[in-house]
């Protein structure tokens, strides 16, 4: 699956999901660090990667066409926190699942919202 995450994401977490043979794109330490949001946002859609993240405010974009959003939300992360909620996100959705889906997770539970019609 193509993923790109964001730079709050951990690298163990990158790690962990290129392990899984997963094609993960990380711009930490790239001359990308630091792009805006709407640069990541046209990127993930020309790319057609899924965006992993803890920026609340991509979550009102799960009605665009998309290629998945998991947004992590947690009271007080850290970064294993964090890693355990990607991993776990990523084992509830199998890789077609996550076209035009939005995923919010939180401390004790997640919400899904799906796009119409994604082609």
């Amino acid at each position: 699956m193509k993923i790109f995450v964001d730079e709050n994401i951990p690298a163990i977490t990158v790690r962990e999901l290129r392990g899984l043979g997963h094609d993960v794109k990380d711009i930490r330490g790239t001359e990308s660090e630091g792009m805006t949001d709407d640069d990541i946002w046209k990127m993930l859609r020309k790319d057609k990667r899924l965006l992993i993240s803890t920026d609340k405010g991509f979550i009102q974009k799960w009605h665009e066409k998309h290629s998945g959003i998991l947004i992590i939300r947690l009271k007080q992360p850290n970064r294993l926190k964090i890693h355990h909620k990607v991993m776990k996100a990523m084992s509830l959705f199998k890789e077609e699942d996550w076209k035009g889906l939005t995923v919010a997770m939180q401390d004790t539970f997640h919400s899904v919202w799906k796009a119409k019609r994604q082609r």
